[in-house]
């Protein structure tokens, strides 16, 4: 296995940089031996930080970056007018294949206008998507996209989204075929608006997609689909709901396996997927242990080689076009 370098964003997130630099430094025992971690961001912090955890090791290493994109920066206009900002940063080392992926949880916009503008979306590809990994009660995890890139998605994106998602799961999760689901109002083909069910024929016609039908709501625990297509208005609407419940439990001090699976820290970022290289964007308010797992992730995604295979997905109907 080849020696990785995985990028992150040390001053992305609302915790950063203190929570990123514990995080990456939790990471490391996760991580394989070989693996390194390049960190972005304000050296002399990152320093000091790294020598109050008492980390002396050799597989951190430190890009010095003297801009940050914020939450409040317009994302497009700040990752152009910000070329020493962290994020930007980390995707030139990322198009230069100084790095292997690049992880943050800063701003979601300028992570994917960082990725369009750098390393590009995947040829062939409509629009990509960021996917998020949703705990079901059967003990596993349902890929949702899109979770909120595209509020509006045509049907032929959404039948992208299947496959990108099916590539996701097997690569990543080990499913030889996994079932895809159109989210919609109800079971039947003919429900739904015009693009959904357009969207239902193009997935039942589609190569290389185990379509299993609409899914609804009350579906969408129950680990009837491995991947779940929708819009990303929807699918944001979703995912938050989702994560709402683990906060309601805990309030009401409800213990419970599957409710604590639903806590986004597990998995500590949602892929980009359709984009040519592994992009994993972090919650902005993520913890310790979330910015950890996330790092793992990167690396456990680079491994998959998923962003491979969906360039390779695909390229056929690109070069036959």
């Amino acid at each position: 296995m080849r020696n990785l370098r995985i990028g992150v964003d040390a001053m992305g997130g609302d915790f950063a940089p203190e929570a990123v630099v514990k995080g990456v430094v939790e990471s490391i025992a996760l991580l394989q031996p070989t693996t390194q971690v390049v960190l972005f961001g304000d050296k002399e912090r990152i320093e000091q930080l790294l020598a109050e955890e008492g980390y002396e090791g050799n597989r951190i290493e430190i890009v010095p970056t003297t801009e940050v994109i914020t939450m409040h920066d317009h994302p497009a206009k700040a990752f152009q007018t910000k070329p020493d900002s962290s994020i930007r940063k980390g995707f030139e080392y990322l198009k230069a294949g100084k790095i292997d992926g690049f992880a943050s949880a800063g701003s979601t916009g300028a992570m994917m206008a960082g990725a369009m503008l750098t390393v590009g979306i995947t040829e062939g590809v409509i629009r990509p998507a960021i996917s998020a990994a949703i705990a079901n009660v059967m003990g596993g995890y349902t890929l949702l996209l899109d979770v909120g890139l595209n509020v509006d998605c045509k049907p032929e994106v959404l039948c992208q989204y299947g496959l990108m998602g099916s590539i996701y799961a097997k690569d990543l999760w080990g499913l030889e075929n996994p079932k895809v689901g159109l989210l919609n109002i109800g079971e039947e083909e003919t429900k739904g608006n015009a693009a959904s069910k357009a969207a239902h024929q193009m997935l039942a016609e589609a190569e290389g997609i185990n379509f299993v039908g609409n899914i609804e709501g009350k579906d969408y625990f129950t680990g009837k689909a491995d991947v779940i297509v929708c819009d990303g208005f929807v699918g944001n609407v979703l995912l938050k709901m989702s994560e709402s419940l683990r906060y309601i439990a805990k309030a009401r001090k409800i213990e419970d396996q599957f409710l604590d699976n639903l806590n986004y820290e597990i998995k500590g970022g949602t892929p980009a997927l359709g984009v040519n290289s592994v992009v994993i964007v972090g919650h902005g308010s993520s913890t310790v242990l979330a910015l950890r797992n996330m790092v793992h992730q990167t690396e456990l995604s680079v491994q998959s080689g998923y962003a491979e295979d969906i360039r390779k997905a695909f390229a056929p109907a690109t070069e036959e076009a």
